[in-house]
């Protein structure tokens, strides 16, 4: 009993906070999520949502945007991941503050810091207008692309880090019994290295995906006027019209899709492995 009581009393100032700055905010933004302008319950907003293309389209794109994310991570982060596998401790080392140095900026300060690389008078729209390899600056921002670049570049250190986790697990042994039977580099990773770090690749791939879903300002200063998502559409009709309600729906919507998402995701995982157990 005594021992329950310490664990209960540990965890008590943290429950609290949770309770106090999380969980009692994040209902009553439900509660107003369901009133009209009269204060009175309704779906209006959830109806809203539903019957406007205008926001289904702006869905769409947020989920567009993360997924685009997802892949462009996907594919510069496991390179990376396997050469940390693969490399020294010290090494190893090196290259983890690498990727978790940009983290120590602000984001804000980072995605200015594209503006100057990818603006119309960028260093790359000069680079290839003195080269003549074009006659005009290519838009590179205040589009999808813009965004998908900002946001690969904040959250591919969460892919990397997910995957090369799980590539530190696998017995080097594998991959030289794999090449001593024949196999080549490339049907080694196929075989081998590739369906072991798939743990990994699922948590990196949930992870940016969820955090891009709810990126505010990435889109925000990479996307301009442009490109509108979920979490800037709920977050101007909160600060800027003043409509708490639908700000406070679109803002659940978002959550609700995205855990929706997540969800069958994992499941489509998790049934795979299923059959492909039950088959072997």
């Amino acid at each position: 009993m005594s021992k329950r009581l310490s664990i209960l009393l540990l965890t008590a100032p943290s429950m609290i906070v949770l309770l106090g700055v999380f969980l009692i905010p994040m209902l009553l933004m439900l509660l107003l999520s369901f009133q009209d302008d009269t204060q009175a319950f309704s779906l209006q907003n959830y109806l809203l949502f539903i019957q406007d293309p205008f926001y289904l389209e702006i869905l769409w794109r947020t989920i567009r945007i993360s997924l685009w994310t997802v892949l462009c991570t996907l594919l510069l982060g496991f390179p990376v991941a396997m050469f940390m596998a693969q490399a020294s401790g010290r090494m190893r080392g090196v290259v983890t503050m690498l990727i978790l140095a940009p983290h120590l900026i602000s984001v804000v300060i980072r995605n200015f810091g594209w503006v100057v690389v990818l603006g119309e008078k960028g260093w790359i729209n000069e680079t290839l207008l003195k080269l003549g390899l074009i006659d005009q600056p290519l838009r590179l921002m205040y589009n999808e692309l813009g965004v998908v670049i900002g946001l690969t570049d904040s959250f591919i250190a969460y892919m990397v880090l997910a995957i090369a986790t799980s590539l530190y697990a696998i017995d080097p042994s594998l991959s030289k019994a794999a090449s001593i039977l024949g196999a080549s580099r490339v049907r080694t990773f196929f075989t081998v290295t590739l369906p072991l770090s798939l743990p990994g690749i699922i948590a990196g791939t949930t992870l940016v995906f969820s955090l891009s879903m709810s990126a505010f300002v990435t889109p925000a200063l990479m996307g301009g006027t442009s490109v509108k998502v979920m979490p800037v559409i709920a977050y101007e009709q909160i600060m800027s019209t003043l409509n708490w309600p639908l700000g406070a729906a679109l803002a659940f919507l978002l959550l609700g899709s995205t855990i929706l998402l997540v969800t069958l995701y994992t499941r489509l995982i998790e049934t795979k492995r299923y059959k492909e157990v039950f088959a072997s």
